[in-house]
C-alpha cells in the first residue's frame, strides 16, 4: 500500500505564491505519474499538473506559465510551486500516484486565494 500526504496549503493573498508538496511512502517498488489534482466548490475535480517518470508534464491551460511541478524520485516526493495566484486557484488540492497500475490518493490540502 502508498499513503500520500500533502502540505503547503494555506490562505494567501491574490498575487503570492505558495509551494505544495506532497510525500509518498509504503509499498512503493515503482511510480510512473505523480500529479496534482484540484476541486473547488461546486465544481468537479480536474488536473492541475503532472509528471511522468520520463520528467514529461502536462499543465491545465489555467496554471500554465504560473506553475511548475517537480519531483525528486529517490525521495518519492512531488511538489508544486504555485505563483500569481488568482481567486479561481481556490480549491482543495490533491496528490496522485499512478505506480504498478494502481492510483493512490490523498487527503488533500486546501488553498484559499483571497482578493
Amino acid at each position: 500500500q502508498v499513503q500520500l500526504v500533502e502540505s503547503g496549503g494555506g490562505l494567501v493573498q491574490a498575487g503570492g505564491s505558495l509551494r505544495l508538496s506532497c510525500a509518498a511512502s509504503g509499498s512503493i517498488f515503482s511510480i510512473n505519474t505523480m500529479g496534482w489534482y484540484r476541486q473547488a466548490p461546486g465544481k468537479q475535480r480536474e488536473l492541475v499538473a503532472r509528471m511522468t517518470s520520463g520528467a514529461i508534464t502536462n499543465y491545465a491551460d489555467s496554471v500554465k506559465g504560473r506553475c511548475t511541478i517537480s519531483r525528486d524520485n529517490a525521495k518519492n516526493t512531488l511538489s508544486l510551486q504555485m505563483n500569481s495566484l488568482k481567486p479561481e486557484d481556490t480549491a482543495v488540492y490533491y496528490c496522485n500516484v499512478d505506480t504498478a497500475g494502481l492510483n493512490y490518493w490523498g487527503k488533500g490540502t486546501l488553498v484559499t486565494v483571497s482578493s
